[in-house]
């Protein structure tokens, strides 16, 4: 089960956070001194709080303003949501939907909290869903990137107790402080209110009887949409308020610098960040808004123009991925067919995408197989709303090498590797994950699978269905893209291409981690601690063995040199005074 926005969301959330890396870690020369620290280190962090905010309040809200009947019968985990939940109870997964719900909407305000340890509990429940979904899902990059944005609820001082650099703080004994006192209360009434929410919202009961933990939605469509009007542009000003912090805090840091170019330097940074982030949030707040278009309207027009200036370049999006749970009553996939004589046909097997009911599904991530995710979409609707899929046919039909390497690369695995094949067509089948497959069982095949109609008529090269909707789609006799053979980037592309085409996607990524992650460990295992300075043996204490020996020697000789000197010195300073 997939939302029917996920791949352009997955793409818009990329560049996004692709152009807030640049805000957060540009080049060198623009830190000078101190490339680890700047004082406006908390402004450019907080865009990828706010970012993350958006992303996973959304997703929670257009869950229930969708009115999809599974997401109001929490029921979104049950059935195809992965091989590893199939066999879970219902209960069991009515209570994983309220728990996303609780992370997805409720625990996202805590991002912007005071306290320190707020954050880290919602950075941990974050992480939990995201871990939770690999484990039981296939979602490409997209977990993997939450993840890495919810880096930004950290600070230095945990990330260092998980490198073994931790501070030990000081005034922990009892009896406590009134501040330590205060943030105790604070957070237990935050994790109060978050569990009297979730009792109360989705009718948490205990059934001593079935032993069971039953659940259901205790508010209606109407309700929820209200509380989202009251509570959209509150959250806006949220947003104002917690980066307007930031930017004093910041402003703060930078008065602190010592040495008056610094400070000059320093401020002249802050500013151009503070700038950049204040406009950056100016511009997210109109797709924010997209989740109440009433709200979205009693904005100032200035911010519609700004974003309607910058939307093309996708910098700010508006998020809400799994909208509506498509394939709940089993996965629809299309199958490809192909054959010489119109008579025997034979399938064509993708590497990713479901297809050989006896192949185990693939596991993909953090590679995103475009191609594939693109027919599972195309199989929610008519061919004729997925345009592409007729280009594709054709490139297939004319054995187009590029087209034919993006199904299969092991050419043993595609039957038409010889020669093109003359006739294509499609079916529509649905998909369900078998029993044995469920139970772990080998013997027998992974997927059933029923064939529901036709998806595309069966055509050759100069079939008039094919001409015509070759030129309904604007595909028919379009020039090709005008490239300079001899530019270094499309040779370096192409080089790169050929040395990459043996291998699948995911081991290409994966080594391109190992690769990085190796060369991070030998520059960590190279920087080489400062040698420890040995002490001499305090008064009333026998010397250290060995080095310890050696060193109170040599001090006793340099002691003994420097006293002979000064009575030398004294001496001739006595007979000058004579």
């Amino acid at each position: 089960q997939r939302g029917t926005a996920a791949l352009p969301r997955r793409d818009s959330l990329l560049l996004e956070a692709g152009f807030l890396a640049v805000l957060v870690a540009p080049l060198r020369l623009l830190t000078c001194r101190s490339p680890a620290w700047r004082p406006h280190d908390g402004v450019t962090f907080w865009l990828v709080r706010w970012l993350l905010f958006r992303l996973m309040f959304a997703s929670g809200v257009v869950k229930l303003t969708s009115r999809c009947p599974t997401w109001w019968g929490l029921t979104g985990e049950d059935g195809g949501g992965g091989l590893g939940a199939t066999g879970l109870p219902v209960w069991f997964h009515k209570l994983s939907v309220v728990a996303t719900y609780v992370i997805e909407i409720a625990i996202p305000l805590l991002f912007f909290a005071p306290l320190r340890r707020l954050r880290l509990f919602a950075f941990y429940s974050q992480v939990l869903l995201q871990v939770l979904i690999i484990l039981t899902g296939n979602y490409n990059f997209f977990n993997l990137l939450t993840i890495v944005l919810a880096c930004s609820l950290l600070d230095e001082e945990h990330v260092g107790r998980w490198l073994g650099r931790g501070k030990r703080r000081h005034g922990n004994g009892w009896p406590p402080s009134p501040g330590s006192l205060v943030s105790a209360l604070l957070e237990l009434a935050t994790y109060g209110c978050l569990l009297y929410g979730s009792v109360r919202c989705f009718g948490l009961e205990i059934d001593w009887e079935r032993r069971l933990l039953d659940s259901r939605v205790a508010f209606t469509y109407h309700e929820f949409t209200r509380w989202l009007r009251g509570v959209t542009l509150p959250l806006a000003g949220l947003g104002f308020l917690s980066l307007s912090w930031e930017i004093l805090v910041a402003m703060y840091r930078c008065a602190c610098v010592r040495g008056c170019f610094w400070k000059l330097w320093a401020t002249l940074q802050w500013a151009t960040f503070a700038t950049a982030a204040l406009a950056m949030f100016a511009i997210s707040l109109v797709p924010f808004t997209y989740i109440d278009y009433e709200s979205n309207g009693k904005l100032w027009p200035g911010l519609q123009h700004m974003f309607n200036a910058v939307e093309r370049f996708q910098v700010a999006n508006s998020y809400g991925l799994f909208r509506r749970m498509t394939g709940v009553g089993g996965r629809p996939e299309v199958v490809l067919e192909g054959s010489y004589d119109g008579q025997s046909w034979a399938e064509i097997e993708f590497m990713y995408k479901p297809g050989n009911v006896s192949a185990a599904p693939a596991v993909v991530a953090p590679h995103q197989p475009r191609l594939d995710w693109q027919l599972w979409f195309a199989a929610l609707g008519h061919h004729t709303s997925s345009p592409w899929f007729t280009s594709f046919v054709h490139r297939l039909l004319q054995g187009k090498e590029d087209v034919v390497h993006l199904v299969q690369v092991d050419e043993a695995r595609y039957p038409f590797s010889a020669r093109p094949p003359v006739y294509l067509r499609a079916h529509l089948y649905k998909y369900w994950f078998t029993r044995g497959a469920e139970g772990g069982s080998l013997a027998q095949p992974w997927w059933r699978r029923q064939r529901l109609h036709e998806f595309f008529p069966a055509v050759s090269l100069g079939d008039p269905a094919l001409e015509s909707l070759l030129a309904q789609h604007g595909f028919k006799d379009k020039p090709p893209l005008k490239r300079s053979p001899d530019a270094f980037l499309p040779r370096l592309l192409r080089a790169l291409r050929r040395l990459s085409r043996p291998f699948s996607g995911p081991a290409v990524l994966w080594s391109l981690y190992l690769v990085v992650a190796t060369v991070c460990l030998l520059r960590a295992l190279g920087r080489r601690p400062p040698p420890a300075r040995h002490k001499g043996p305090r008064r009333g204490e026998p010397a250290d063995r060995g080095g310890g020996e050696r060193n109170g020697q040599v001090r006793r000789k340099e002691a003994e040199e420097r006293g002979e000197g000064r009575g030398a010195a004294d001496g001739h300073g006595a007979k000058r005074r004579k």
